[in-house]
């Protein structure tokens, strides 16, 4: 860790990755951040102006957040400390802002959201005061990973993921710019180019890492011009890596795209968003919770056999476990999707807890009350309960809720599945009741 002021740790070196020596080197060759970098947005003015203050950079990996900040320090003419927070404590964060004294500096932490509430406390007084421009880089939501105290004191500046035209801009400079890579006169045609700015999914730093193994595979023993084209990209590439955060917003985008596919009854879109979780990494029984919740949320009584699957399903994945056991999640997902749906009981459900909740505690009627003991019957407790095993049809003219909510009627079934037949009996015990 030390402190510097010039371009020394950007410097051309042979040994640095591609990805380091084309780095941008002012705030026009960024790609993608228009709508922050862009002439007469917020972060261009703010840095234009030398009045940065402290901010979160939030977005994906790959995007341009440490490159920006090291254009911040360099474009400030500011001392500029890059550090990550998974090699490094809040010991040596300590150190460099005593190091700095009474020279303000840019202290650009990697990774910001690894310090854990207890180290974020660390840097309050610091961004308070002035002393430092804390810059956070975080691929996770800063609203669950950020401490409150520094979220009311920084800025949250979203960078946007970048699209494949971005990418083949960024791999088309590398080509014409980088120094080795230039002078290789090396042969690739656009389709190939496309193919992997595609394969990087949006990561600037993947692409460039993907075209430099390309360009080692095909630098020695070419005669001519060394060409890179599809089966030399498939083969550096290898397989892709899922790309999945558990814990943050990912977590939960992934999730709701499931739950909302399988409400809108397409098969083939839940298959994919249930694929990409488990491909993931995600805990298949944090699937299967949603599934079961799914099963009485949005299909209810249309098909009270869902519910039945859904934990048959469970079951079923617990006996067998992965890979195998993946299956009976699929099976759960596609029914889930393909049942008739219904959030009667959903709904029914808050209105009666609303109610619950915000009127009185109106007493249970003296009918249908338990009566245990002798007094209690004395008392008149149970007095007038008509039995409905003892009628034709099971069926009797009697009221169960309290007399302030007579004719109140939370539950309305609907036409689709099963619940047309629930529907069309509890008209038949209504109409009963009222002749």
């Amino acid at each position: 860790m030390e402190l510097f002021t010039d371009d020394t740790s950007f410097t051309g070196r042979p040994q640095k990755p591609l990805a380091d020596r084309v780095r941008p080197r002012s705030l026009d060759d960024v790609v993608g951040q228009e709508h922050l970098l862009g002439e007469g947005k917020l972060l261009r003015v703010l840095i234009e102006r030398g009045d940065v203050p402290s901010f979160i950079f939030w977005g994906p990996s790959g995007v341009g957040k440490t490159t920006i900040g090291w254009l911040i320090g360099r474009i400030m003419k500011l001392p500029y400390v890059s550090l990550s927070a998974v090699s490094i404590g809040v010991k040596e964060v300590k150190e460099v802002i005593q190091k700095a004294r009474n020279q303000r500096i840019i202290l650009f932490v990697d990774e910001f959201h690894r310090f854990n509430k207890l180290q974020q406390d660390t840097f309050l007084p610091h961004v308070e005061n002035g002393t430092i421009i804390l810059i956070g880089a975080t691929t996770e939501n800063p609203s669950f990973e950020i401490i409150s105290p520094l979220l009311s004191r920084m800025r949250v500046l979203t960078l946007k993921p970048l699209v494949t035209t971005d990418l083949v801009k960024i791999l088309r400079r590398a080509l014409g710019d980088d120094e080795e890579l230039s002078k290789a006169n090396i042969s690739i045609d656009a389709r190939t180019i496309e193919e992997i700015a595609y394969l990087a999914d949006g990561d600037a730093r993947r692409a460039l890492n993907l075209l430099e193994v390309c360009w080692k595979m095909v630098k020695e023993g070419s005669s001519g011009n060394p060409v890179i084209d599809h089966d030399i990209v498939q083969e550096a590439y290898q397989k892709k890596t899922a790309r999945y955060d558990k814990t943050g917003e990912m977590h939960y985008d992934l999730i709701s795209a499931l739950h909302k596919s399988m409400r809108g009854s397409d098969a083939d879109a839940s298959l994919y968003w249930l694929a990409r979780m488990i491909e993931g990494g995600e805990d298949p029984l944090y699937i299967m919770r949603r599934l079961v919740r799914f099963a009485s949320e949005d299909v209810g009584n249309a098909d009270p056999h869902a519910l039945t699957l859904t934990i048959s399903a469970t079951e079923a994945f617990k006996f067998i476990g992965p890979p195998e056991g993946y299956l009976a999640l699929a099976q759960a997902a596609v029914y889930l999707a393909l049942c008739e749906k219904s959030n009667a009981v959903y709904s029914a459900y808050g209105q009666a807890a609303r109610d619950a909740r915000d009127l009185p505690e109106y007493p249970v009627p003296m009918h249908i009350r338990n009566a245990p003991t002798k007094l209690m019957g004395e008392l008149g407790y149970g007095e007038g309960y008509l039995y409905p095993h003892d009628y034709p049809g099971a069926i009797v003219k009697q009221t169960y809720l309290p007399e302030e909510l007579l004719g109140k009627r939370y539950y309305h079934p609907t036409d689709r599945g099963e619940e047309h037949r629930l529907k069309a009996f509890m008209e038949k015990v209504r109409n009963y009741q009222k002749k």
